[in-house]
């Protein structure tokens, strides 16, 4: 595994993006050689967040099948390491999320399940 590893996480305002930022979040604090880069700053051409991206392997977290995190970092000339669509984790792990901007029960089960195969991956990269 590299020394440390980036996770660009979809803002998206669904309770898709909202478990994706939780998870970005839990691991950055968890795990020192994890970064959490801001996507939504990236986007707009942040300088800092410009030149962090290129700087450690990338997994981009993806709220949905449309992968725009991904898609985002692909224009800045940036390719993920690995990728995970949180609609096709939830629906073949039988999870769910209700709520846009509140974790409820279900969504702190989709979150704590999302954690543990997002640090298998990471073992991996």
């Amino acid at each position: 595994m590299n020394e440390k590893i980036s996770i660009a996480a979809c803002n998206g305002m669904s309770a898709l993006g909202l478990v994706t930022r939780a998870v970005s979040n839990d691991l950055a604090i968890d795990k020192d050689n994890i970064v959490s880069i801001c996507i939504t700053a990236t986007a707009a051409d942040n300088d800092d967040f410009n030149e962090m991206i290129k700087k450690y392997p990338i997994l981009a977290i993806n709220g949905c099948s449309d992968s725009c995190v991904n898609k985002i970092l692909k224009s800045k000339g940036v390719s993920v390491e690995k990728s995970i669509n949180v609609d096709k984790f939830l629906e073949d792990n039988n999870l769910k999320v209700n709520d846009p901007s509140r974790l409820d029960v279900d969504g702190e089960k989709s979150v704590k399940k999302l954690k543990e195969a997002i640090f298998e991956q990471i073992d991996s990269i």
